[in-house]
């Protein structure tokens, strides 16, 4: 069984090259910036113990066994309605990265 934190030996090729172009693609946006694609439903929060872009290469190449273990352990999921509104309270800096049809985003930490 292949740990969730390595990609398997199969995809090490194709997970580089994603990895690669998603990293050149993310971008730190302010919460306000990013409420219409949560009044889409097309948001899915990271939490900040995974890495967004692994996370991000995993959902496009179709890693149904780690995503799911994610989903199943509640690191990954879409924005709740509960999150969205704490975030319009407090307007918080997200680190995001679109994989179609999905924005995925994740707190940036400080610093």
């Amino acid at each position: 069984m292949n740990s969730t934190n390595n990609p398997p030996a199969t995809l090490t090729d194709a997970y580089q090259a994603i990895h690669a172009r998603l990293n050149g693609e993310t971008a730190r946006l302010q919460w306000h910036e990013l409420l219409p694609h949560f009044a889409s439903g097309a948001m899915v929060a990271v939490d900040a113990s995974l890495d967004l872009i692994d996370v991000a290469v995993r959902i496009s190449l179709d890693d149904t066994a780690a995503v799911s273990a994610w989903m199943g352990d509640g690191l990954v999921s879409k924005v709740s309605d509960a999150l969205a509104a704490a975030w319009t309270e407090t307007d918080p800096l997200l680190w995001s990265v679109i994989v179609k049809p999905w924005i995925l985003v994740q707190p940036a930490t400080q610093g």
